[in-house]
């Protein structure tokens, strides 16, 4: 029962604090997709992909006293950030489990921004489709982020950099 949360924990573990709703909801998709079992189901939403399951594991682990939510005013929105407390250190200790080696891919990660793992997630939701499709998509279902062609050919990089990451 607390398999997928455990994994969670252990990814908090790993990424030592996470800022932003955001960029947690992309990490973890973008983790999915380069064979990370996580299980959490998503759909395609304002910000690319979005799962209602980890918001809903997030705020139990909150509960449950395992993870810390601070929220940060910052003037005009607020900001969140996650860090693993020494109880959801504990339960992990005491939790055994398989898990692929994740902190390079995770450290890759939290080097970026929520607007460019926007970007790589979107871009990895859509990746059923030939490049050339996926990039016209991104331009359709993102056009205020305005992605310029560089962005785009990084993305691809970084998705390409991402999958081979352990292999």
């Amino acid at each position: 029962m607390l398999n997928n949360h455990a994994k969670l924990i252990r990814f908090f573990s790993e990424a030592n604090g996470v800022t932003g709703r955001k960029k947690l909801q992309k990490m973890i998709y973008i983790l999915q997709k380069c064979d990370i079992p996580f299980e959490e189901k998503y759909q395609f939403h304002f910000y690319g992909p979005y799962s209602e399951e980890l918001t809903l594991r997030v705020e139990e682990l909150c509960n449950l006293g395992f993870l810390q939510e601070e929220k940060e005013d910052k003037s005009n929105y607020y900001q969140y950030n996650y860090n693993i407390t020494p109880a959801g250190t504990e339960f992990l200790n005491q939790f055994s489990m398989e898990m692929p080696d994740m902190a390079t891919k995770v450290a890759m990660l939290k080097e970026k921004s929520s607007r460019f793992l926007e970007l790589v997630s979107t871009m990895f939701y859509f990746d059923d489709l030939p490049l050339r499709e996926n990039i016209e998509k991104i331009h359709m279902v993102k056009p205020k982020q305005k992605y310029s062609d560089e962005e785009i050919q990084e993305a691809i990089r970084f998705m390409e950099e991402m999958k081979q990451e352990g292999k």
